[in-house]
């Protein structure tokens, strides 16, 4: 079994668990491919060599024949994998080194069963829906794809108007602080957070929410994930930044993207019984009242 390691860094107070976790992996016999850069820095800063493996540094060189993604870290780091996975349909699975770790399966404190599990092929591969943008001013490299969601933020005192096309079927104008176009993922994040509704994993739907709109009488809109949808901002200031998932750049106003879901999916890998209502009751304490025990 080939199995791809992936992190941003590893904090210290978790480097001996990380080093662990590793040796048995190896011990089980697997093929380790590390993301070079991270291995560079890891190795430097705690001083240490980690067990023997290939590398891979881009979404190109990594390995197609990759069984299984891991990447250790919180939902950032999860969302990261996106850009690196992309089409491959290698199952990402997450193993929480961080805070929240909403889209994590997998937490530390539990032991390895997890890792048990893998080799056994006791898990569940969960299919999530990519956002795709579409636009001619993303830099080289740049990763146009999301997996929870592309907001679009004001980055001056000033409130942005921001147009959107459903379909060509014009809205009327957002005047507000931004927007967030949500995938059913992304639901529980920056959507949840500006007051969108939850979706479950698998809805064919999107989620347009404003950010503190100015409009009394603007709510969140469910839409279906096959339309094409089309936006951009006016700004008094005439920039604004765009974001897809945690990656962000400045642009002009009146720039134009196009938004539709990708051609391919993220293959989400979960040992959760529960799944997606497990997590709600376990990270957001969804349904906590004294009246339920």
């Amino acid at each position: 079994m080939k199995i791809a390691i992936f992190a941003r860094e590893v904090r210290e107070i978790w480097a001996e668990r990380f080093i662990s976790i590793l040796n048995e992996l190896k011990s089980r016999g697997a093929d380790i491919v590390y993301h070079k850069p991270f291995h560079s820095r890891f190795c430097k800063q705690n001083k240490t060599t980690l067990p023997k493996g290939d590398f891979f540094s881009n979404h190109i060189d990594l390995p197609d024949e990759t069984d299984i993604f891991l990447c250790f870290g919180g939902d950032g780091t999860f969302l990261e994998s996106l850009t690196l996975v992309r089409e491959k349909k290698i199952p990402v699975g997450g193993i929480n080194f961080g805070r929240l770790g909403f889209l994590t399966s997998a937490g530390t404190p539990g032991g390895d069963e997890w890792i048990a599990r893998i080799f056994e092929g006791n898990f569940n591969i969960e299919k999530r829906s990519v956002l795709a943008v579409n636009s001619d001013i993303f830099p080289k490299g740049f990763c146009k794809y999301a997996l929870n969601e592309v907001s679009f933020q004001r980055q001056d005192p000033f409130m942005l108007s921001v147009h959107v096309k459903i379909n060509g079927m014009s809205l009327p104008p957002y005047w507000s602080d931004g927007l967030v176009l949500s995938s059913p993922t992304g639901s529980t994040a920056y959507s949840l957070s500006v007051g969108g509704p939850i979706a479950i994993p698998g809805v064919k739907a999107l989620i347009l929410a404003p950010i503190a709109p100015h409009n009394l009488n603007v709510r969140p809109l469910v839409v279906p994930d096959d339309a094409v949808i089309e936006i951009y901002v006016e700004s008094r200031l005439k920039e604004a930044i765009i974001s897809l998932d945690n990656r962000s750049i400045s642009i002009p106003e009146k720039e134009l993207f196009t938004i539709t879901k990708a051609g391919f999916e993220l293959h989400y890998l979960s040992f959760s019984v529960d799944g997606f209502i497990g997590a709600l009751k376990e990270k957001l304490m969804w349904g906590e009242d004294k009246r339920n025990y």
